[in-house]
C-alpha cells in the first residue's frame, strides 16, 4: 500500500514538482495551500508523513507543526519543514514544536525523496536481530527498528526523540552537555541560547513513564543515562 504524503505548500510551481516526484517514487500525495485546511486533512486522513512549508499564506508553518504535534491522535505523523528560512535559529524552533527533518530551500528533489524514505522506514518494523536489542531495566530498545518500550509496552517516539534515547543510551554514565546534544542530535552547531534539548529531554522522560528516571539531569551542565537501572 502506497505512503500517503501531504505536501503543505503554497508556490504552485514547487508544489506540483513535489507532487509529481512524490507520485513517481511511489506515493500517494495529497496537497493544501494553506494551514488551516492542512491540519483538518491530517486529522481526517491517514497521512503517513507531512512536507510543511513554513510561510503559507493564512497561518505560519510552524503553527500547523504545532497543532499536529500537540493531538495525540496525529503526533506520530513525521513532519519535514521546508523553508527559505536558513538560519539556525529557525531549524531549533522547528525542532522545539517536534518536526522531524528541516530542508532549506531551495533543495533537490532527489536529496528530499531520500529523506522521505529514510524517514518512512522508521516507522516499519521488521523483525528486530537478537543483537538489535537492548535491554536496561525496565527499558527495551530495538536499535534496528527504532522501536522502544517500557515495561513491555510498546512507546511511540518520533524520530528526534529516538536519537536523543538513543544517543544517551550509547554513551551512558558520561556527562552530555546540551550543546554536544544539539550537535549530535539535531546537527546544529551554534552559540544560542536555546531550551531545544530540555524541551525534548521533558518530553521523552514522559514518554518513559517508569523508565523516565534512567535520563538523569546534572544541573548546570546537561544530561546523564544513568550506569545501571539499580542507580536511576
Amino acid at each position: 500500500m502506497a505512503d500517503k504524503i501531504l505536501v503543505v505548500e503554497d508556490e504552485a510551481d514547487l508544489s506540483q514538482v513535489l507532487e509529481y516526484n512524490l507520485q513517481k517514487a511511489g506515493h500517494e500525495v495529497v496537497v493544501a495551500s494553506h494551514g488551516q485546511p492542512a491540519i483538518k486533512l491530517v486529522r481526517e486522513l491517514k497521512i503517513d508523513l507531512v512536507l510543511l512549508d513554513l510561510m503559507l499564506p493564512d497561518i505560519p508553518g510552524t503553527e500547523v507543526c504545532r497543532a499536529i504535534k500537540n493531538d495525540p491522535k496525529t503526533r506520530h505523523v513525521p513532519v519535514i519543514m521546508l523553508t527559505a528560512k536558513g538560519e539556525e535559529i529557525d531549524r531549533v524552533v522547528g525542532f522545539e514544536l517536534g518536526a522531524d527533518d528541516y530542508v532549506v530551500k531551495p533543495f533537490s528533489v532527489r536529496e528530499l525523496l531520500l529523506r522521505v524514505q529514510a524517514i518512512l522506514r522508521r516507522g516499519k518494523a521488521e523483525p528486530p536481530k537478537q543483537g538489535d536489542i537492548v535491554e536496561f531495566g525496565k527499558l527495551r530498545i530495538d536499535t534496528s527498528a527504532h522501536r522502544v518500550w517500557v515495561a513491555g509496552k510498546e512507546v511511540e517516539l518520533t524520530a528526534l526523540e529516538f536519537k536523543l534515547l538513543h544517543t544517551l543510551w550509547e554513551r551512558k554514565n558520561r556527562v552530555q552537555s546540551r550543546a554536544s546534544l544539539l550537535e549530535v542530535v539535531w546537527g546544529i552547531t551554534a552559540d544560542i541560547n536555546t531550551r531545544t534539548v530540555d524541551t525534548h529531554v521533558k518530553r521523552l522522560r514522559e514518554k518513559l513513564t517508569a523508565a523516565a528516571d534512567y535520563i538523569e539531569t546534572v544541573r548546570g551542565v546537561g544530561y546523564r543515562f544513568a550506569e545501571s537501572p539499580e542507580t536511576a
